[in-house]
């Protein structure tokens, strides 16, 4: 039997999360009694049951016996019930945002809050995110791509590294991304913008492509940029760092650094050890203004 426990900050997706591993043939739990843990673990475990995956979800919502279930996971492991935990996070300005667009109240805001009610939060729930196996910030996924993460981990059985890489490109005039780790900044690089024929193009376009990438410089920087991050990454991953954003930069976000970011994009998503996203912050604000 496979047993997940799923658990997480309230609003990072562990809801979405029970759905999409229920599609794939768990057998699902959310909000189970803490005390009632070990034996439900017990009887799926015995062998009698037809059931041989079961996922439980547990967060704040159990109170103050939240607290006990450190000491019922250290008892199914004396039993020798193997258990791995899914850890959802995602960042408290991301948390915020999602409360208010739903319109609810945080379990643990008594006072309304919902910045209060998150501090709180982290701390009850900080010995499981230090045990959690799996540990996935939810911060800039789409719900397709959360998806692909968990069939990698409970489908395919894929080695899980805990990291998860955003390269983002970005407008210099629109100001630096705050959640940014890595900043480069290409604006070295000849500006398609001067060029009537270009201007209104974009990055994602074959014509700018063609012309950004027409130059040396921008295939040595682009080396040098992903010799660096592969570096990075796996030191990265044994600090516990579960989360890099790597924002490069040209003047409007629309040509040169999208350009980059896509090319960075292609030479690191098909690495098993890390997710990649990508993300053009930037791509159309020019158009908007009618620039």
């Amino acid at each position: 039997m496979r047993l997940v426990i799923v658990t997480g900050m309230s609003g990072a997706g562990k809801a979405t999360a029970l759905k999409i591993l229920e599609d794939t043939g768990y057998f699902c739990v959310d909000n189970l009694p803490v005390p009632f843990i070990d034996k439900f673990a017990e009887l799926t475990a015995s062998g009698n049951s037809e059931i041989t995956k079961v996922a439980i979800g547990i967060d704040v919502r159990s109170g103050k016996v939240l607290s006990r279930l450190e000491q019922i996971l250290e008892q199914l492991t004396g039993q020798g019930i193997p258990y791995e935990i899914l850890f959802l996070d995602a960042s408290d300005e991301v948390l915020v945002k999602r409360y208010k667009e739903t319109r609810r109240m945080h379990p643990l805001a008594e006072s309304g809050r919902i910045e209060q009610g998150i501090v709180l939060e982290r701390e009850r729930l900080v010995f499981l995110k230090k045990h959690a196996d799996y540990i996935i910030d939810t911060s800039k996924l789409l719900v397709r791509e959360l998806k692909q993460e968990l069939d990698k981990i409970f489908v395919q059985n894929r080695e899980f590294k805990n990291l998860m890489i955003t390269v983002m490109s970005f407008g210099f005039k629109y100001g630096i991304p705050s959640d940014a780790d890595l900043v480069f900044d290409v604006r070295f690089l000849p500006n398609p913008y001067y060029y009537e024929e270009l201007r209104k193009l974009t990055g994602n376009d074959r014509k700018i492509q063609d012309f950004v990438m027409g130059y040396e410089m921008a295939h040595v920087f682009l080396d040098k940029l992903d010799d660096m991050i592969r570096f990075l990454v796996p030191n990265y991953v044994l600090e516990g760092k579960n989360q890099l954003v790597v924002a490069i930069g040209c003047t409007g976000g629309k040509h040169r650094s999208v350009t980059l970011a896509n090319k960075l994009y292609e030479r690191l998503q098909n690495q098993n050890d890390y997710g990649v996203n990508l993300e053009h912050r930037d791509i159309g604000k020019d158009a908007a203004r009618g620039k």
